[in-house]
């Protein structure tokens, strides 16, 4: 097969006990040095929820299952590199988790209780307000 589509990614949101939010600062462009959840590409032969824990744990050092689909987000705008489909999922917080640290594409990860303050990057505010619309 050998058809030409868009590009597959997949974006974790996770929460502490405290309701915090689980942010990575980009480390490359596009929006570098700005918060996004963490996430990246699905690689060839991979699972999207694969993808996804392996991101997690590349990211921010957090090793994770994801516990639910939030959504798929297609809009060919919502990413400047091109036409880039997100598959979001929602993590739970394993309770022995460590303290998050920056790895792979990420300069940063850590919680933080201000995120609905926060620029994020990409479509990510979309990704969290449905998150927070789906029930657990």
């Amino acid at each position: 097969m050998s058809r030409q589509g868009p590009a597959l990614t997949v974006d974790c949101v996770v929460f502490d006990a405290e309701e915090r939010l689980l942010l990575i600062r980009r480390g490359k462009p596009p929006f570098e040095g700005m918060h996004a959840l963490p996430g990246g590409f699905v690689d060839l032969g991979e699972r999207a929820e694969e993808a996804a824990a392996r991101e997690l744990a590349e990211e921010t050092g957090i090793e994770a299952r994801p516990e639910r689909l939030i959504g798929v987000y297609s809009d060919p705008a919502r990413d400047p590199r091109g036409h880039v489909v997100s598959v979001a999922f929602l993590f739970r917080l394993p309770p022995d988790a460590p303290a998050p640290r920056g790895g792979g594409d990420a300069a940063a990860a850590a919680f933080h209780a201000d995120w609905r303050e926060l620029d994020l990057a990409f479509d990510h505010a979309q990704i969290l307000d449905d998150a927070l619309k789906t029930p657990s």
